[in-house]
């Protein structure tokens, strides 16, 4: 088969099949629509109904209410009330009835020959006993009825709503109904405006399918020569994305290795050039330092080993960020002849692990590069809990640098880089302010003010650490371990 024919049925049967099923989904919706905006409309309709009777039946109570002080034996005030009773009905339709509590009509202003009949007995084609449902409604306190009963307008036996109290001081039961077939009129039209989407709907996808069928065709018919030509390009880009990933990920092995490794071997460097210092001065054999600048080298070589098994610092998980700094500002302070001061401003707050590796690691490179360049005698390290993030800045009183010229060097500034690709991975900010004006730690400029030295900050917004937390916590659910 050609290419352009696969091609073709690549993307036609996927698109009929997919429409097709579509198709599928609205007829079989469209039951399901009909029968929930029948009950919507009729709910609606029903609530409506029965509040306009229920005013209506207030009403005429409220017209009887001056007459039922007379004592049930009194006649002419009985008559009265049918009276006023018989004229207050409502368009073509609407009128109230008055039965005994026997069932005997009193009053039926559309069906006059009904009066003085006793209609107990009266049953519709379902075989329901209606004047008896309605007179036990109104002898429990009132309430609705549905029931079939003929149309005066009409003459038809449609459904009907009925609202029935009892006057029991009289023995009376009076009510008034609206029928219901308008309502069945109204379902019937929303019926029909159903059907009218369903079919415009059907009609839409039927379109969108012979055009889209046009259009892979014609698609299809331009297909040349330069399809091939494109492939060809497409798996050569393929290719150098592979290759850019498999730099990626030695570029990210290398930032482990500058940011881990090659802390420890600095600290050994240190010790070893502290041993030899101390040698050449007092001329005597080399003291206990050097065995521990050759247990640092080792634990170098073991931390480039566990580094395959991207092994996170233990510290974090045992002690969490703010001891694990402490610790590290004892550690390099007892190792260089630098002043570390470690602080935490505000109420500290458990962290992501990966938000507390970054800021444990930029605090690492940091001291690091304070050690190697600074020429400094304090460093302050702050980790400050804020309400809308937390901040971490390291402050030395050293040389300072161009933080711009350093960061276009080709082959300088990887740690201030790894630092930034670090706070950048977990939408965090970096910052490098640095002062250049003197050539020596407190060097005093012409304007007397000291040297300030440079102040690394390394911020996280709080949005970003409860994404991240959430992050976590999501995949840990799905993996099926209990996070912590």
């Amino acid at each position: 088969m050609r290419l352009k024919a696969k091609i073709l049925l690549l993307a036609a049967v996927p698109l009929l099949l997919s429409l097709l099923l579509i198709g599928v989904a609205v007829l079989h919706q469209q039951r399901e629509l009909a029968t929930r905006s029948h009950e919507l409309v009729r709910a609606a309709y029903m609530q409506a109904r029965q509040a306009e009777l229920r005013h209506y039946v207030d009403l005429a109570l409220s017209t009887l209410k001056p007459l039922q002080t007379s004592e049930a034996g009194d006649l002419d005030q009985q008559a009265q009330a049918i009276r006023e009773l018989a004229g207050l009905d409502y368009g073509h339709d609407g009128y109230f009835f008055v039965y005994q509590l026997d069932g005997t009509v009193l009053m039926h202003s559309r069906q006059p020959e009904l009066i003085g009949r006793n209609l107990w007995q009266l049953r519709d084609a379902q075989g329901r006993a209606t004047i008896q449902e309605l007179i036990n409604q109104a002898k429990a306190g009132g309430g609705y009825v549905e029931y079939q009963w003929r149309k005066p307008s009409t003459g038809q036996m449609v459904p009907k709503l009925g609202y029935v109290v009892s006057l029991p001081q009289w023995g009376w039961m009076i009510g008034t109904g609206l029928y219901l077939d308008d309502i069945e009129s109204a379902l019937g039209q929303l019926d029909q405006q159903v059907g009218a989407n369903i079919r415009t709907t059907l009609g839409w996808i039927t379109a969108i399918a012979g055009g889209g069928i046009a259009l892979i065709s014609v698609c299809a018919l331009a297909l040349n020569l330069s399809e091939h030509k494109e492939a060809d390009a497409k798996l050569r880009l393929m290719a150098r994305q592979v290759v850019q990933s498999q730099e990626d990920e030695r570029a990210r092995l290398a930032r482990e290795l500058h940011d881990g490794t090659s802390q420890t071997l600095v600290a050994g460097k240190l010790l070893v050039e502290a041993a030899v210092d101390q040698i050449e001065r007092e001329g005597r054999t080399p003291p206990p330092t050097l065995p521990q600048a050759l247990n640092r080298l080792n634990d170098a070589l073991n931390e480039v080993r566990d580094l395959s098994h991207s092994l996170r610092p233990a510290l974090l998980d045992t002690l969490g960020l703010p001891a694990a700094l402490a610790h590290l500002g004892r550690e390099f302070g007892e190792h260089t002849r630098l002043a570390i001061h470690v602080y935490t401003e505000g109420a500290a707050t458990e962290l992501p692990d990966e938000v507390k590796t970054v800021l444990f690691r930029v605090t690492q490179e940091a001291l690091t590069n304070v050690a190697k360049h600074a020429q400094a005698r304090q460093v302050d390290v702050v980790l400050a809990f804020e309400p809308d993030r937390v901040e971490l800045s390291v402050n030395d009183d050293g040389c300072g640098f161009d933080p711009d010229a350093i960061s276009q060097h080709p082959t300088l500034g990887i740690g201030l880089r790894n630092m930034r690709e670090r706070l950048a991975a977990i939408g965090g900010q970096f910052e490098v302010q640095s002062d250049t004006l003197g050539d020596a730690p407190g060097h005093a400029t012409e304007g007397g003010d000291a040297h300030t030295g440079t102040r690394v900050v390394a911020s996280v917004p709080r949005h970003q650490i409860r994404l991240i937390a959430d992050t976590a916590l999501h995949a840990a659910l799905h993996s099926g371990v209990h996070p912590l």
